[in-house]
């Protein structure tokens, strides 16, 4: 399935900022909703993300058609990508290994600014990678 990558990158726009609210608050349960977030999204790709439904709602109707679409598979690898990393985090938050918290969400954050500013998602780029990794295993076997 194509996706519209303006989506992506405002969503991730929208992750960086929730991240960010996280480290300055240390609050673990906004990093839960962000987990659950970035888990909808892996499992139910942008129609089923909060961002992504938000984007088609009230933003996408506002721009012209995309020039250019996205296979929907890396990008939701790279919500997968998120939902561990925001679930680590919570486990430190929550367990009070705080490092844990900050260290999980500072990456999270970073990944996320870099998809937002800069439309580069480092789980899109990973994802080819180990499809590639599981074809050669598969043909070894």
């Amino acid at each position: 399935m194509q996706t519209d990558p303006r989506g992506h990158r405002f969503a991730a726009a929208l992750s960086a900022l929730v991240l960010a609210a996280v480290l300055i608050t240390g609050s673990g349960l906004l990093l839960a909703a962000q987990a659950l977030v970035f888990t909808l999204g892996a499992f139910g790709g942008p129609r089923l993300s909060p961002y992504g439904w938000l984007f088609h709602t009230f933003i996408a109707p506002r721009l012209a058609p995309p020039t250019e679409t996205e296979d929907e598979r890396p990008l939701r690898f790279a919500q997968g990508g998120g939902a561990v990393f925001a679930a680590v985090g919570v486990l430190g938050y929550l367990t009070e290994v705080t490092w844990l918290g900050l260290l999980a969400t500072a990456f999270g954050l970073a990944v996320a600014f870099l998809n937002a500013a800069f439309g580069y998602c480092l789980g899109c780029e990973i994802y080819p990678i180990i499809r590639r990794a599981q074809g050669r295993l598969s043909a070894g076997a």
